[in-house]
């Protein structure tokens, strides 16, 4: 008897297990690697069709460079430089003239010492001297040079340019109290901001 009813069992198994739920069909990687790329490629339409249009602007045109401008010469950096609160002294020698030392004149030493950070321009501007002598002289200077000249007695005005391209500036110092009366050695201190007359 069970061998006649095994068959009947079997097929309605069969038909059973064939009416049931299915389970899901595995992808193959070929189709999984085309599925990741298509829904790649469905992102990046959507994220470039949301950004916003924009009218193309014309690019500006670009800043000319400043033009150069050259210093000033030594002869006339004293009248140019000068400012309302560094201004140079009343000139009793008709016009910013240059120095002529006059045969009578009492001599000194100045070393002029460069510590302003770059080349400079200096101009030195000598008061009327009791020997009638005054006026102005330049100098070029370089970083970090000591110059030591031969200069008249008397009180000084100093005013330097400095050459400095990534630091440019002008420093002051003296005036009518700022005096070498002596032919001892003078040290003229030319610093960034200041230049001083020291004492030997």
């Amino acid at each position: 008897m069970l061998k006649k009813i095994m068959p009947v069992l079997l097929l309605l198994a069969t038909f059973i297990a064939a009416c049931g739920p299915q389970g899901t069909p595995t992808l193959s990687p070929e189709e999984v690697s085309g599925t990741a790329i298509a829904d790649a490629w469905a992102i990046v339409t959507l994220t470039a069709a949301a950004v916003p249009t924009s009218t193309p602007t014309e690019m500006p045109s670009p800043t000319p460079l400043p033009t150069f401008t050259p210093l000033p010469s030594p002869t006339l950096d004293l009248a140019l430089i000068a400012s309302p609160t560094n201004t140079a002294p009343a000139d009793p020698c008709d016009g910013y003239k240059n120095l002529v030392v006059s045969s009578g004149a009492r001599m000194t030493r100045l070393r002029l010492q460069n510590e302003a950070g770059g080349p400079i321009t200096l101009s030195i501007y000598l008061y009327k001297t009791p020997f009638g002598d005054c006026g102005y002289s330049g100098y070029s200077i370089g970083k970090n040079e000591r110059v030591i000249i031969d200069y008249p007695q008397g009180c000084y005005f100093f005013a330097a340019i400095i050459n400095n391209p990534k630091n440019p500036g002008k420093s002051f110092g003296g005036g009518e109290g700022t005096c070498a009366n002596n032919s001892d050695l003078w040290v003229v201190r030319i610093g960034k901001d200041l230049i001083n007359l020291q004492s030997p």
